[in-house]
């Protein structure tokens, strides 16, 4: 089989003829600069360039070496495979190594700090000294009172023809010159969304309180994400495979709001989304959602969800011999295959090789499965761990 048949088969709920593996196709399945450059020393990589596409998260584009060393199938649809360098430039990462950027990445130095501000002057994002991240300072709506105020403050973007010119014809490339399957990041965020205009605690209080001012906003975002999709569809559907929603529904312990309350703010505006994708694509439909949403699990189903990951199994009730029975014939999960938060950063290879292991024999059986560890390979990583990871996956998976 080819990559592109192997995850193609999978997604279909049939047993391809090996576990297929992903490193990197979406931002949440890949791995931090800082440990991809140790693991790049660690197998003796010489030459290349590390691409930090991910510029918040500070994610590395799996270059070719890493793409065939791991066995991997599946690419981000903006993978560039080493093309363009004039659009990266130099920077230096908090350890010290180095890496590429996109050239219109310019945060500006501030004592302690690393800060990203808008052309007004606006702060969106900072990276205090000691810290590995950008995160996100601004909140569009945080002080909004009225419906007028929405209006005012917020509009919501809207894909311009050269972004999806360019989209179109890297993904493009992707698929006649190589045999990967293609996904493209979309999200659809609408918790998250909600969070990001409000601020976490104000849109959570307001959807308590079933508010006028959120739910227009929400409507308002909706419309604009509606827009996106038939532009994106329009663009790049027979080009990519999958389309990557988002919207980290979970804590640790139990889902961020009630199922009653997911079903009567979040879910009829998910459904509007998966359901226009289904309806006018050939695209899955792959949801990001961290946390514990086994609880939601039925709803994300009904919603057109063919794709789960992370598969965050450390989270309640997300148990994977429970998940994989009741579920995996209506969900491909992708990822739960070595858990990031106990096993990954702490255990031995050995350990790791048996942890992989256990999690193959529960998930691959009856197809519906993508090997990925759960969420990102952070920068504490052993390398020696990230190499243990791919090959118990590969060993265990089913190659011959």
């Amino acid at each position: 089989m080819t990559s592109r048949e192997r995850i193609l088969t999978a997604i279909a709920h049939k047993e391809p003829d090996r576990v297929p593996i992903d490193f990197g196709s979406m931002p949440s399945t890949g791995i931090m600069s800082i440990a991809y450059n140790r693991l790049k020393t660690h197998l003796g990589v010489i030459g290349g360039e590390t691409r930090m596409y991910d510029t918040g998260q500070q994610l590395a584009e799996p270059e070719q070496w890493a793409l065939d060393r791991f066995c991997v199938d599946s690419v981000d649809a903006r993978n560039s495979f080493g093309r363009f360098p004039d659009q990266w430039k130099d920077w230096t990462l908090p350890d010290g190594s180095q890496c590429k950027v996109p050239t219109g990445f310019d945060p500006l130095r501030e004592p302690g700090q690393w800060v990203i501000r808008s052309a007004d002057g606006v702060e969106l994002a900072r990276m205090p000294d000691g810290c590995l991240y950008f995160e996100g300072r601004n909140n569009p709506l945080e002080d909004a009172e009225t419906t007028a105020d929405v209006d005012r403050l917020y509009q919501p973007g809207i894909l311009t023809a050269e972004a999806l010119a360019n989209m179109r014809e890297n993904a493009k490339w992707i698929l006649d010159n190589t045999d990967y399957a293609i996904m493209a990041g979309f999200g659809g965020n609408i918790l998250e969304g909600g969070q990001g205009l409000f601020g976490w605690e104000r849109f959570m209080m307001e959807v308590a309180m079933d508010s006028e001012i959120v739910n227009y906003a929400l409507d308002k975002m909706v419309e604009g994400y509606m827009e996106n999709l038939r532009l994106f569809i329009e663009a790049m559907d027979g080009c990519v495979h999958i389309i990557q929603m988002g919207d980290d529904l979970g804590s640790q312990a139990a889902p961020l709001m009630s199922p009653e309350m997911y079903r009567k703010v979040v879910k009829p505006r998910h459904t509007q989304q998966y359901q226009f994708i289904r309806s006018h694509s050939t695209m899955h439909v792959f949801l990001h959602a961290c946390g514990s949403c086994y609880d939601l699990m039925g709803d994300l189903v009904d919603e057109g969800v063919e794709i789960l990951n992370p598969v965050q199994t450390s989270a309640a009730k997300m148990d994977p011999r429970a998940i994989k029975k009741e579920f995996g014939d209506k969900l491909t999960f992708w990822g739960g295959g070595c858990d990031t938060q106990s096993i990954l950063s702490n255990a031995t290879p050995e350990q790791i090789d048996q942890h992989v292991k256990e999690r193959l024999e529960i998930f691959a059986p009856g197809g519906g499965y993508v090997f990925n560890q759960i969420h990102n390979i952070q920068a504490n990583v052993p390398p020696q761990n990230v190499v243990a990871m791919f090959e118990a996956a590969r060993r265990h998976g089913g190659a011959g």
